[in-house]
């Protein structure tokens, strides 16, 4: 591949809540659903994105992300999965769709979110990400990503192979697509079926109708079990059926079919061949499990509680107005973006907070309206720095930070690097603090969150740094003196 596998579109937060009915409701005659377990995983173009990073490509998602805990935990999931997110922003709430499970069959399914808002404008190194794709995969699912105008130009003037998977409510395909993956069923919404026309007449006059109005390369109409019908230049369709039997749960094998036709075509595979791929990957995926079996173990792990994943809310004795975590920090993102603001973002371990300390979160809080400290936690310290640190927990260090004037928010994290808890806050200034910035060098692109904020056209600054303030001088000084 020349360059990342682009998927293009909106992402939902799912959420499986498993549990075991035994009773009825006392005021209502309905199933009573004991919680036992529940598993995030990110829904719609996420999941196609989660898929292809799963074979080994290189996946970058452009999608939109609410600031909310929403959001916040969609982020977390996507970069653990190994996806790049280059996210857009999105009012309003991130859409969750939430399954009632018992015995591994849905009870209730659970919307929520509201209406989709409309996604902010792009940024250039999103539309340059797009130009230089080896492959773009439209994960349509008609909240508005697919609709956007400088998206949509950037999709038509990519020479890469583009891959159109449709929803109803969705906008029509870009001219010149080289695939389009619709279902039986969008279809049949997209074009009239002719009454009383056998299933593959209905599936080939439908796919050939929207090949003409999209003008698109070949139109591949999922069938289930049954497989996939190709339509192309000629007359004859080509149906491609499933290599054996494909029972089981189907949610997500439209994304597997999307994501593994594009994954092929990017590697130069002609499209019959892509679909013929595409059909195979999907009939195993139902085959194996569906989407439980096939995801990374570490990116849907279960949980009694659900909760914001590697983002923390550290609650101080109940206060109300409580600058600490996801709740807090989306709240403060909402009302400064409102206002037209710049949000500045720091990071680090913080450990026995000192002058040096000090200094930078002053310098970076002058740079704009908030100040959002990105704080390593416990278990990121002691990854980075070794089994003795932090000497302070993760508690104490966001209660001494977030009590500083010029601190506005704090959200801790547990990964190494903070590249999840950025896609989500998306400032506007990231913040580094070190003496390189007074002459050791003016290559800020070295640093490593550069890459990450130009994903949102976000800038990355380093402000001075005080001589002689160390956290870990100050631990060998005192256990030097200590020893005397």
């Amino acid at each position: 591949m020349r360059g990342p596998v682009v998927v293009l579109g909106d992402t939902l937060l799912d959420r499986d809540v498993e549990g075991v009915v035994n009773r009825l409701c006392p005021d209502s005659p309905v199933p009573v659903l004991d919680e036992t377990s529940a598993v995030d995983r990110p829904g719609g173009a996420g999941l196609a994105a989660v898929f292809a990073a799963a074979q080994g490509a290189e996946v970058v998602l452009v999608t939109a992300l609410a600031d909310d805990a929403g959001g916040a935990r969609l982020s977390a999931l996507l970069a653990a999965a190994g996806v790049q997110v280059y996210p857009l922003a999105l009012p309003g709430a991130t859409p969750e769709k939430i399954r009632l499970r018992a015995r591994g069959r849905v009870l209730l399914r659970h919307d929520r979110g509201g209406a989709s808002g409309k996604p902010g404008e792009p940024s250039d190194e999103v539309l340059r990400v797009i130009g230089s794709a080896s492959a773009v995969l439209v994960s349509d699912y008609g909240r508005g990503v697919a609709r956007q105008p400088a998206l949509r130009d950037a999709l038509a003037a990519t020479r890469a192979p583009v891959v159109w998977d449709p929803h109803p409510r969705g906008p029509e395909a870009v001219p010149g697509v080289h695939l389009a993956t619709p279902n039986e069923s969008e279809v049949r919404e997209l074009v009239p079926a002719v009454p009383g026309a056998s299933r593959l007449a209905t599936a080939s006059r439908g796919a050939q109708g929207l090949r003409r109005r999209w003008r698109a390369g070949a139109v591949a109409v999922t069938l289930g079990g049954d497989g996939a019908l190709l339509c192309h230049a000629g007359s004859t369709p080509l149906v491609v059926p499933t290599p054996g039997s494909a029972e089981g749960d189907t949610c997500g094998a439209g994304d597997r079919f999307a994501a593994a036709a594009s994954l092929a075509l990017a590697e130069g595979a002609l499209v019959s061949e892509a679909v013929q791929v595409a059909v195979a990957e999907a009939s195993r995926f139902v085959a194996g499990g569906g989407v439980a079996a096939a995801l990374p173990t570490d990116l849907a792990p279960a949980r009694s509680a659900p909760g914001p994943g590697v983002f923390r809310s550290l609650p101080r004795g109940g206060v109300a107005g409580d600058p600490v975590g996801v709740a807090a920090v989306a709240t403060l993102l909402q009302e400064v973006r409102a206002a037209g603001g710049t949000v500045v973002a720091t990071g680090g371990c913080f450990d026995l907070l000192h002058a040096g300390h000090v200094a930078t979160l002053q310098a970076a809080r002058q740079l704009g309206d908030c100040l959002i400290v990105c704080l390593n936690s416990d278990a990121s310290v002691a990854g980075l720095k070794g089994p003795d640190r932090p000497v302070m927990s993760e508690g104490d260090r966001s209660r001494v930070l977030s009590a500083l004037s010029c601190v506005d928010a704090v959200l801790v994290f547990d990964e190494p690097t903070p590249a999840a808890t950025l896609s989500w806050v998306r400032p506007d200034i990231w913040v580094k603090g070190g003496d390189y910035a007074t002459g050791g060098g003016d290559d800020t692109t070295a640093l490593p969150e550069a890459e990450v904020l130009r994903r949102w056209g976000g800038n990355t600054v380093v402000v001075p740094y005080l001589d002689g303030r160390s956290t870990t001088d100050m631990i060998v000084r005192t256990l030097a003196e200590q020893t005397r």
